[in-house]
C-alpha cells in the first residue's frame, strides 16, 4: 500500500496535474488533497472516477476542502471533527484496504497575535483527542495531511528567520509532539534523509530555486503501519511544473 497527501492549492487548477501524477504512480493506494477551494457540486468526481478513482470530499468556496482519492473502496467515509463544532472543511476520514486513513488540513494560525491561533491551538486539541479514539478503533491508521506545523528545527530553511512565527511555535510543536505520544510516529523520520527536505516553499522570492522552505506535510502511521512502512519521500517533482502548487506531495510506502 502506498498513502500520499498533497496540498493543491486549488484543484480546479491543479487537476490536470493531479491525474498526470496518479497515472505516473499506479502503484498509489490513496491520496488525501488539502486546499481544494471547491464547493461540492463543483467538485471534479466524473473526471476522477474516469481515471478509476473512489472519491470523497468535502469543500467549500475559496478557501480549505479536503479530499481522498482511492484505487481502493473507500468505506465508512466520516467528514469533519466530531468533537468540535467549525464550518470549515478540513477533516475527512474512510477505511481503505483495512487502513483508516485520516486526511486533515491543520489551521494555519495566521500569526502568534491573531485570533486564529488560539482558534488553532484548540482545533489541534480537539484533533488530538479524536485521533486518540480513532486509534482505539483501528489498529492500523493514518493521518496524513499539511499540518501547518514543522516539528523541528531541521525541518526549517532558517529556523531563525522564522523564530516567533506560526508554524514552528513550541505550542505548536508541542501538539505535533502529542500526537506522537497518542501513537504515531513521522514515517519520514523513520529513514535516513537529505538534510534541508521540505514540503513547501514559498511562491514568492524564488523560494523553490532556493530551496527555503519548510516540511509541514506529514503521513503518520499508527505502530503497526510504521513497523511494515519501507520508505518515506518528498516527490518535489510536481513544485516544478507550470503553475505549481506550493506544496510537494509526500508518499508513504506500507509492506503488504
Amino acid at each position: 500500500m502506498q498513502i500520499a497527501t498533497w496540498n493543491v492549492n486549488s484543484l480546479k487548477v491543479r487537476l490536470p496535474q493531479v491525474l498526470d501524477w496518479l497515472a505516473a504512480r499506479p502503484e498509489l493506494t490513496v491520496l488525501a488533497l488539502q486546499e481544494t477551494k471547491l464547493e461540492d457540486h463543483a467538485f471534479p468526481r466524473a473526471e476522477l472516477e474516469a481515471a478509476g478513482l473512489h472519491v470523497a470530499f468535502t469543500g467549500q468556496k475559496t478557501y480549505n476542502g479536503v479530499a481522498l482519492l482511492s484505487r481502493l473502496p473507500l468505506e465508512d467515509v466520516q467528514y469533519n471533527l466530531p468533537n468540535f463544532d467549525d464550518p470549515q472543511k478540513r477533516v475527512i476520514a474512510a477505511t481503505v484496504g483495512g487502513v483508516r486513513v485520516i486526511g486533515a488540513y491543520v489551521v494555519n494560525g495566521q500569526a502568534l497575535d491573531s485570533e486564529k491561533y488560539p482558534y488553532k491551538l484548540a482545533w489541534l486539541d480537539a484533533l488530538i483527542a479524536y485521533v486518540k479514539a480513532e486509534l482505539e478503533r483501528h489498529p492500523r491508521l493514518a493521518l496524513v495531511g499539511d499540518y501547518n506545523i514543522a516539528p523541528e528545527d531541521r525541518d526549517v530553511h532558517d529556523p531563525k528567520a522564522w523564530e516567533g512565527n506560526v508554524l514552528v511555535s513550541p505550542p505548536e510543536r508541542e501538539r505535533f509532539r502529542l500526537l506522537l505520544e497518542a501513537g504515531l510516529m513521522d514515517s519520514f523520520r523513520l529513514f535516513e534523509q537529505e538534510e534541508k527536505s521540505f514540503s513547501w516553499w514559498d511562491y514568492r522570492a524564488a523560494g523553490f530555486r532556493r530551496n527555503a522552505g519548510l516540511r509541514i506535510d506529514h503521513v503518520l502511521l499508527s505502530a503497526p503501519l510504521a513497523a511494515a512502512c519501507t520508505a518515506c519521500e518528498i516527490d518535489r517533482e510536481p513544485r516544478r511544473a507550470e503553475r505549481p502548487s506550493d506544496h510537494a506531495p509526500v508518499v508513504a510506502v506500507i509492506a503488504d
